[in-house]
């Protein structure tokens, strides 16, 4: 239907603009493919077809990296991370941890690992010596104000 309100449209005139891009005429869907019956069921699957619903044409399936992509391990990462936020006792773990599974599986990222676990042992052994060195300062003030007092 048309819209009364609008004004009659004609064929285009040479006087006119040609219309934007995206409003001529329709463009033509590409061709299907070529039909490929279906084996019955219970029959083998002969040389060469895909069972209905696999990965055609070289596609990689979804969540597998293509061929070339190095695959870093998760857990070294979080070391690493974890390490440069001052939370040893995570760094720690999760480095111990990355560092076995990259020895298994033959992922990137060991030097993730080691930092991760550097920064870990650095942080506990500074924590450990604030304590020490907090207790000391409290000893200490304790002996001097039961010496003045």
């Amino acid at each position: 239907m048309t819209d009364p309100t609008m004004p009659p449209v004609g064929p285009p005139s040479e006087n006119q603009p040609p219309p934007p891009p995206g409003y001529g005429p329709p463009a033509v869907p590409p061709a299907a493919p070529a039909y490929q019956p279906q084996q019955p069921a219970g029959q083998p699957q002969q040389y060469g077809q895909q069972p209905y619903g696999q990965q055609q044409y070289g596609q990689q399936p979804y969540g597998q990296p293509y061929p070339g992509q190095e695959k870093y391990n998760v857990l070294s990462i979080i070391a690493m991370v974890t390490g440069i936020l001052g939370i040893s006792l995570v760094a720690i773990i999760t480095g111990h941890i990355g560092l076995s599974q990259i020895g298994r599986t033959q992922e990137k990222g060991r030097g993730f690992a080691i930092a991760g676990l550097i920064l870990g042992y650095l942080g506990l052994l500074a924590g450990i010596a604030a304590v020490i060195f907090f207790f000391v300062v409290m000893a200490a003030y304790e002996t001097s104000s039961s010496m003045t007092g």
